[in-house]
């Protein structure tokens, strides 16, 4: 097994899961020790280890992606053209998932919410938590706001408010570059090697996410038989049209507007698209990236080499897509009608979170840990979506290296850069 590529541990492990999970039920037992309470060990095991890494690797991702902005004057403009570009095209992404997740409702079957089919607890009880989300109003935003500036930033990260973490570490990354330049570069070195270490931490735990995957699958299943899987293929389905959408309708009419040919731009980034798709990394897929962006789409080295390793740190569309949506599946399998105040505040996350989220595989199952909690809904709908977590990060990441390329175009193109692919090729 070890042999083989991640998703088709993964994929495997789903197999075995839902083989085992049917064959042993609730009942079954092994050792006088019940299998289900096994698989539930296994698979709560693995959310531990995930919801573990949250606060430094969060933290320190995105401060080595602010603080990567420098602080030379003569990138202001091309810092706030990079920056602009993300915010819109994040922006248009989350928007998109949030009006197709209200529209197909994957989380409500037949008028049902999916809660059960799921495996997921009764309201009774997470009866607290649920009430929490439940009862806020639109006054609740000013909320959202206060919790961006805790009183305690430890006190706030430990207690699970990641808004406050996160608006602090933006700052941090902000003024970390406008201090005298040893002690900056001091501190850079150091968050650089955290966000290393951090990455290089995920990774090992995902070595492990094919047994964390067959124990929440085999849990599900053994409690659920095939229930699960309708609304699953649902919130499959609404994930992926959203990210179509996203790419072939959002980033291809902003192309346009600048000048530059959609089609033609497909093909020039087929290569980096593939290899996003095959490697579920928006980093380990960034050499293809400027390759394709300089050589196919014309772009000059000096835009490429700044715009692109910011994108792959900061701009993930298809995450900041992802991670709403899930948390808007999950809510609705739990039987709420989430408030406007409630879905600004998955909006304002979800745009947050993807900013910190590191470019390997399967890193935004843990920043919907964190929105999970800001918005106060218990995490244990995760599980659920590790099933069809692998093909979608694919195809997520995919989404995030063309909206990088996209930005690398329509910068230069802003740039007066003559090689750029034009709308008339």
């Amino acid at each position: 097994m070890s042999k083989l590529k991640l998703h088709w541990q993964m994929l495997i492990a789903i197999v075995a899961a839902v083989i085992v999970g049917l064959w042993s039920g609730t009942d079954s037992a092994f050792w006088g020790v019940s299998l289900y309470d096994i698989f539930d060990f296994i698979g709560t095991l693995f959310l531990n280890a995930l919801k573990m890494i949250i606060v430094p690797l969060v933290m320190s991702s995105i401060i080595v992606g602010v603080a990567g902005l420098g602080n030379n004057d003569n990138l202001g403009r091309l810092s706030t053209k990079t920056l602009s570009f993300y915010m819109l095209t994040s922006m248009l992404s989350i928007t998109v998932g949030l009006i197709l997740v209200n529209l197909l409702m994957p989380g409500v079957i037949d008028g049902e919410a999916a809660g059960s089919r799921l495996n997921l607890s009764s309201p009774d009880a997470v009866s607290e938590q649920l009430a929490r989300v439940e009862g806020r109003g639109a006054g609740d935003i000013t909320g959202v706001f206060l919790r961006m500036v805790p009183p305690n930033i430890v006190k706030a990260a430990s207690d699970g408010q990641m808004l406050g973490l996160i608006f602090f570490s933006l700052l941090f990354g902000v003024f970390m570059t406008r201090i005298t330049k040893v002690y900056s570069q001091t501190m850079l070195n150091f968050w650089f090697g955290v966000y290393e270490t951090m990455m290089a931490v995920t990774l090992f735990i995902m070595k492990f996410a094919p047994i964390g995957v067959f124990g929440l699958v085999a849990k599900t299943v053994a409690a659920t038989g095939f229930d699960a899987f309708e609304p699953l293929l649902i919130f499959f389905i609404t994930v992926v049209l959203a990210l179509a959408v996203h790419v072939f309708v959002s980033l291809s009419a902003i192309l346009w507007v600048a000048g530059v040919n959609p089609l033609q731009h497909y093909r020039a980034m087929l290569p980096a698209l593939l290899t996003a798709f095959s490697t579920a990394s928006s980093s380990g897929t960034l050499p293809v990236t400027i390759e394709c962006v300089e050589k196919n789409a014309g772009v000059s080295n000096r835009t490429s080499s700044f715009v692109l390793p910011l994108g792959a740190t900061i701009n993930m569309d298809g995450t900041a897509l992802y991670e709403c949506v899930a948390a808007m599946f999950i809510a609705q399998a739990y039987g709420l009608d989430l408030s406007l105040a409630t879905q600004f505040t998955i909006v304002l996350v979800a745009l947050l979170t993807s900013i910190g989220v590191a470019g390997i595989p399967a890193a935004s199952l843990v920043a919907i840990t964190v929105i999970l909690g800001v918005i106060g809904l218990p995490l244990e709908g995760i599980g659920m979506l590790l099933v069809t977590d692998r093909i979608l990060d694919m195809l997520r990441t995919s989404v995030n290296v063309f909206s990088d390329s996209c930005g690398a175009v329509v910068i230069a193109r802003s740039e007066g850069e003559d090689g750029v692919l034009a709308r008339n090729a």
